[in-house]
């Protein structure tokens, strides 16, 4: 199964998240600025459902653009202000191969699990149009908001092999079987192919380098 056949990740427009503690920190909002965070984090949710649905219809630059200004609205959203609407996301348990230490972080809130699929989906883009940098960027920024997003490493992994970091792309790759044990034959039949082209680039290297000195030793010769 290859990762452009993955499905995206999703937060359905639909869903409700978990009330949140009460917290001392939270902003205590007017009428009109719950409206207003309210009425942002909507459109971001309805921006990306159009997003996820350009994707799926191979609409790439549709999906793009409907991602970015989803961000535009969850940037603009203080997370104190989230959760003082009772909208704090409701922490995924954390697995073998996360530190203990990592569950404790700030707390989440829907604006994080939101910001970390759309980052992670933007990166299955790029690498659909073979925009290696962006998909590397923006796989990157999906695992800054969590570390055991495996689509999220499998597409950083793809892109790092296709800009020429093979031994990048393998510690990687490893990090996927260890977040996601699942997902190991997908990983393997990557982490193959990326050695099939890392050999093939230095068989041409290396007959690159071989035509030049022989080109010196003529030269030298005469």
């Amino acid at each position: 199964m290859s990762d452009s056949a993955a499905p995206l990740d999703a937060v359905s427009s639909t869903s409700t998240a978990a009330p949140a503690p009460s917290d001392a920190n939270a902003t205590v909002l007017t009428h009109e600025e719950k409206s207003a965070v309210t009425l942002k984090l909507e459109i971001a949710r309805s921006k990306k459902d159009v997003a996820d649905a350009a994707f799926k219809s191979g609409d790439l630059k549709s999906a793009l653009r409907s991602y970015h200004e989803a961000l535009m609205y969850l940037h603009g959203i203080d997370k104190n202000a989230l959760k003082s609407l009772g909208m704090s996301a409701p922490s995924p348990p954390p697995t073998f191969a996360i530190d203990q230490a990592a569950s404790a972080k700030e707390e989440k809130v829907e604006v994080d699990v939101m910001l970390e699929k759309i980052y992670a989906n933007m990166s299955a883009c790029h690498l659909k149009q073979e925009n290696w940098k962006r998909a590397l960027d923006t796989a990157e920024k999906a695992i800054a908001k969590n570390p055991a997003n495996s689509k999220a490493l499998f597409r950083k992994a793809k892109a790092l092999g296709e800009l020429g970091y093979f031994e990048r792309a393998e510690v990687v790759l490893a990090e996927v079987k260890k977040v996601a044990p699942n997902e190991a034959p997908m990983v393997d039949a990557e982490l193959a192919r990326q050695r099939v082209v890392d050999r093939e680039k230095q068989k041409m290297h290396d007959q690159k380098l071989r035509g030049w000195l022989s080109r010196e030793r003529k030269t030298n010769a005469t």
